[in-house]
């Protein structure tokens, strides 16, 4: 760190999650400046979206902790949603540290690690639902809240500075089907011992009022449902196991059996039961079993609410899944909210689906959804509980985060941050500031390797994706050309026979013609000038700049 000092500090650091909404990655660190003890709060992904080709999963870039991890006391996750843990089976092994969590999150992360074949590795500490412990300087203790999955968490974090109150994502739901209510009496306890800080989600401040219950859905679903005459099909996130204990009941009452359809449904599904959730659910069915069913009595759970290619619903809408279809007089209905960024894929997505005669049904048409995050009262009400000196809203975009902030002081919160991604916060002892401005930028999962989203490799693929690709092969010997250049084009003409490739072929001769002596000796200096001038002749013939790489080869006269 930049800033030297003798006094022990409490210092907030997010390398994820803050500016943005997803892959979170949140620092605590507590010492002296430049040798302190750091926990890491939740490591998550966020996903990709059209602008980087080959790219699904981006997570954060943990440089700054990485070369810090001998300091790096442990790792806690507040639930298991894929943007709090599903950077962790890729990052990991750069950290190396313990990792605390609750039961179902445990068991959700511990498929994962499986599957990357380093569950052996890592010291696992499972922590009760409200348990306390301790992690170096950092006295910790878990507060159950309520979330779209079980077992979400905040973290009361005390520290000999003061408290944190770190929320994770939360609501207030009082009927939330699966999972106890909010500890209000816990967080209004800690509120009266004195909070000094609260790191807190900001995604729904936007939202008047209450995000509303899970309860409230399962009217809505068994009138819809009963009014359906074909198969249905109800698309929502997988990690939502209220949602499905809800459509799991709506379809009881309409005498529907349920068919999941999608692998991560099937993983939640079996983390669930683990840890003693949809007990009372009736057995799914297999997807493979679904064709044995009347149309009238099937009833379909999927993934692909948010127009994933790989997801279930899509291989559905466009009529390669293996085991499942749709058609005339079926309904789907959507029990999701559309993440930003992903209304296109939905929208395409959904005209499949109307293309083959299926009825579509989203929370525009009924209540069929409730938002897993707090609405403006909620926050309200959280900030009335804790009472904090400090807030720093995070989980959301910067427009989110400023408005968060604003709220916050109305609620007499004597300092709110509106900070970024990389921006080091001293909570304290002393007035809150900003201390330094540390690295922070994202990774891609690229295949079986992590790259920086700012590669040569990422840059190569986009220019390529909008401008096409040349290779072009030059033979030379002392005299100039052996023979005509050979192009190669991706993506830039129906054949490598059109005539415009004589421009670029003329263009390559006058550079060579051009060249010194000396230069022309130099393999390096001719491969550059042959690739600039190609490159020139095919932007003249086409408006274009591609890709364009050049392969040299010397020909001697002993080889003749």
């Amino acid at each position: 760190m930049k800033k030297k000092s003798t006094d022990k500090e409490l210092l907030f650091l997010p390398l994820g999650g803050a500016g943005e909404i997803g892959m979170n990655l949140n620092l605590y660190g507590y010492g002296i400046a430049g040798s302190e003890s750091w926990i890491m709060i939740d490591l998550g992904i966020t996903f990709s979206d059209d602008s980087l080709p080959g790219i699904d999963v981006i997570l954060p870039d943990p440089a700054f902790i990485e070369g810090r991890r001998n300091n790096l006391l442990g790792l806690v996750l507040t639930h298991a949603h894929e943007d709090h843990i599903g950077a962790v089976q890729y990052l990991w092994r750069r950290l190396g540290c313990p990792i605390y969590a609750t039961p179902f999150t445990l068991s959700v992360l511990r498929r994962k690690l499986a599957e990357t074949g380093i569950l052996g590795e890592i010291d696992i500490h499972e922590i009760p639902l409200a348990g306390r412990f301790v992690v170096g300087p950092f006295a910790m203790e878990l507060i159950t809240l309520t979330h779209s999955i079980p077992e979400p968490n905040a973290i009361a974090i005390t520290t000999p500075v003061g408290t944190v109150m770190h929320t994770g994502d939360w609501k207030f739901d009082p009927s939330p089907v699966i999972g106890p209510t909010a500890d209000e009496e816990a967080l209004k306890a800690y509120g009266d011992k004195g909070i000094l800080a609260i790191v807190c989600d900001s995604t729904n401040v936007f939202t008047p009022g209450e995000s509303g219950s899970e309860a409230d859905i399962l009217e809505n679903l068994v009138s819809i449902i009963g009014n359906c005459k074909g198969k249905v099909a109800v698309a929502c996130f997988a990690s939502n196991v209220a949602r499905l204990e809800t459509i799991s009941k709506a379809a009881v009452v309409n005498d529907r059996d349920v068919v999941l359809a999608g692998r991560s449904l099937q993983r939640i599904t079996q983390a669930a039961k683990e840890n003693g959730y949809l007990t009372k659910t009736p057995a799914f069915i297999d997807e493979r079993e679904a064709g044995f069913l009347p149309d009238d009595r099937c009833l379909i759970i999927c993934t692909g609410s948010q127009g994933e290619p790989r997801a279930a619903l899509s291989r559905i809408a466009s009529g390669n899944h293996r085991n499942i279809s749709l058609g005339m007089g079926d309904t789907v209905i959507f029990s999701s909210r559309v993440i930003p960024g992903n209304g296109p894929a939905i929208s395409i997505m959904q005209d499949k689906l109307v293309r083959q005669g299926v009825d579509i049904i989203t929370a525009k048409d009924s209540m069929i959804h409730v938002s897993g995050h707090p609405a403006r009262d909620e926050l309200a009400r959280m900030y009335q509980h804790i009472r904090p000196k400090i807030s720093v809203p995070v989980h959301g975009e910067l427009r989110h985060l400023k408005a968060h902030a604003e709220l916050a002081l109305e609620y007499q919160v004597a300092d709110a941050f509106v900070i970024e991604n990389g921006t080091c916060l001293k909570l304290g002892p002393g007035k809150p500031t900003v201390v330094d401005q540390v690295e922070s930028g994202r990774l891609a999962v690229d295949g079986n390797q992590l790259i920086h989203i700012d590669s040569e490799i990422v840059r190569s693929r986009i220019q390529t994706i909008w401008h096409g690709f040349a290779v072009i092969t030059i033979v030379v010997d002392e005299q100039g050309l052996v023979d005509e250049p050979q192009i190669s084009t991706s993506g830039l003409f129906d054949n490598d026979k059109d005539p415009k490739l004589d421009n670029v072929r003329l263009a390559i001769r006058k550079t060579l013609d051009e060249l010194a002596k000396s230069d022309f000796n130099d393999d390096a200096i001719v491969a550059e000038e042959i690739r600039i001038s190609a490159r020139r002749a095919l932007r003249v013939a086409l408006n274009k700049r591609p890709v364009t790489r050049i392969h040299l080869v010397r020909f001697h006269k002993e080889n003749k």
